[in-house]
């Protein structure tokens, strides 16, 4: 079984799933494996590994940062599966891989998605896909190699079109928390928290986990009580810049933070 539809199906009821954000070779070109186990030795659930690109469009400032910094480390789509594949024995989590187009078209969608199945990747998210050339295109490719392509929902999506996506879709449904670009928040508004009981009561086939703007216990407790967790990328960023490629020191930073 894909270790995503795994992590959902195994997970008790009452358990809230946590979910990371990094950008590969950021601070570090060489840092992504340690990152990787450092998170999962500290009971994260899943990790969504950043692909850099020049033109982050769904992005704010810390990850555009993070991947101006990695491509000028020298990091690579290649690269970044060379790492993966040296911990794939070692990772017992879902790994999933976030990044644009452009950059995968590059590489080539088949070859894409055998180096994700034989690094031990469960899934992608690419912002930027238009969901016709998902069916059309990639989603084929990726069922061969049982990987999982996740689409983002957002307030301004319609519910035709949501529940079209949770029909074609397999894995979960990444919910950002706004319409706006990637950024912590210290809190969700009344429009958000509705947006969420909204998606709440559509009784969607696929499990959900919200993103975009958790960095506190406020955003955290928000996120995790309408879905089935919550994904944190900025803020981890942040952390881990600030503690010079030491995950553990970020994660500490970061669990304190979501105390507070």
């Amino acid at each position: 079984m894909n270790k995503i539809n795994k992590l959902f199906a195994e997970r008790p009821a009452d358990k809230k799933l946590l979910s990371l954000y990094f950008c590969a070779g950021c601070p570090t070109l060489d840092g992504t494996a340690d990152v990787i186990l450092a998170m999962q030795s500290r009971g994260i659930d899943m990790i969504e590994v950043g692909i850099p690109f020049s033109d982050p469009l769904a992005d704010g400032p810390v990850i555009q940062t993070a991947a101006t910094q990695a491509l000028r480390n020298g990091i690579s789509v290649q690269k970044i599966f060379d790492q993966l594949k040296a911990v794939k024995d070692k990772v017992t989590i879902p790994l999933v891989l976030m990044g644009y187009l452009n950059p995968i078209l590059h590489y080539g969608i088949e070859a894409f998605c055998q180096s994700c199945a034989e690094a031990g990747v469960s899934g992608m998210i690419i912002p930027d896909l238009p969901f016709s050339d998902y069916l059309d295109t990639v989603k084929p490719v990726a069922d061969r190699y049982d990987l999982r392509v996740i689409m983002l929902i957002t307030p301004e999506t319609s519910e035709e079109r949501i529940r079209f996506i949770d029909d074609n879709t397999d894995g979960f449904i990444y919910m950002v928390s706004s319409a706006a670009i990637t950024g912590a928040q210290k809190s969700f508004d009344e429009q958000k928290q509705e947006y969420f009981r909204r998606i709440n009561a559509m009784n969607l086939r696929n499990p959900r986990m919200i993103g975009f703007g958790i960095s506190n216990a406020q955003t955290l407790k928000a996120a995790q009580d309408n879905a089935a967790g919550a994904i944190i990328g900025s803020k981890f960023v942040t952390l881990l810049n600030e503690s010079e490629g030491d995950a553990n020191a970020a994660l500490d930073m970061l669990f304190e933070a979501l105390r507070s």
